[in-house]
């Protein structure tokens, strides 16, 4: 069976090695970004880089996005010269970007009127590592015979591919997922703290809490850059996880389902954010508990 050809818009963080393995498993692979330079390399490692999405659109069957946020991705698909306008109906849209359920089912609904576009959302989990290595967890929303066209899309992408429902449920799931990445971040800012004002040497804390009922691993990730105070280069920002929990907050509002613990996470967050720290590695938090000053 002929492989799809692939374009590829958003390469940053994610969207780089997600391409770099979409390369590598020998697909034909499109990619534009609205930072040019950031493409250029991926040309040296076997993608085409297009000049426009115009040019983008004409050579591909799939289209792979990986932007930073819904307003972002609203107007890389519905913008002047964008998905949209130039897209086909034997075309798909995969959104791997972390957006608004609501706004994805409208997306889904508008792109298809403008152009017979099919829309899949599937946000992904991982992190990096989990983008280099090929292990994402893939939660997807979309019809039946979408997801499994696209499957042999994501399989280097991803150790699991979980279809969750129609469109917006996969970026739902996700939203699900960032609630406890976003909780837990606050409470072990709170945690590495207490040990420190304690006397404890919050260093030793993953090693001494592996295995138990608090290991995870944003407890492997964070604890240690907490207690190095490590928040510079980081493979994750706290503008982003803020972003999520935000989202989360507008969607219990829509179902009608409380989440206080998400929204004070996202307000703890909101006030490091307001100080400077948007795009600082999450690990920042813990700085809202040290006294004035350092530790």
């Amino acid at each position: 069976m002929t492989q799809p050809r692939l374009g590829f818009i958003g390469i940053g963080l994610m969207g780089n090695p997600m391409t770099r393995r979409l390369l590598a498993a020998g697909f034909d692979v499109t990619v534009w970004n609205r930072t040019p330079a950031k493409a250029a390399p991926l040309g040296e490692a076997g993608a085409r880089v297009a000049g426009s999405i115009d040019e983008l659109m004409e050579a591909v069957d799939v289209v792979l996005l990986c932007l930073a946020n819904t307003a972002v991705v609203e107007d890389v698909v519905f913008g002047e010269g964008g998905v949209a306008q130039h897209g086909r109906a034997d075309q798909r849209l995969v959104d791997l970007s972390s957006s608004d359920p609501a706004a994805t089912r409208d997306f889904a609904d508008w792109l298809e009127s403008e152009c017979g576009m099919r829309w899949v959302d599937a946000p992904v989990s991982g992190g990096v590592a989990g983008a280099e290595a090929g292990s994402l967890a893939i939660m997807c929303g979309g019809d039946v015979g979408d997801i499994e066209a696209i499957r042999p899309v994501l399989a280097p992408l991803s150790a699991r591919v979980t279809h969750m429902g129609p469109v917006g449920s996969g970026q739902v799931t996700k939203v699900c997922n960032q609630m406890v990445v976003g909780c837990q971040a606050a409470v072990l800012a709170e945690m590495v703290a207490l040990a420190e004002s304690s006397g404890v040497d919050a260093t030793r804390l993953t090693e001494a809490l592996a295995d138990g009922f608090a290991d995870s691993k944003p407890f492997r990730i964070l604890t240690p850059r907490m207690a190095a105070s490590d928040f510079a280069d980081p493979p994750w920002h706290l503008r982003t996880l803020l972003k999520d929990l935000d989202m989360a907050v507008a969607q219990s509002q829509r179902s009608g389902s409380a989440t206080p613990m998400s929204g004070l996470a996202a307000q703890l967050m909101r006030a490091q954010a307001r100080h400077g720290h948007a795009e600082h590695d999450p690990a920042i938090l813990v700085e809202a508990y040290r006294p004035a000053g350092g530790r």
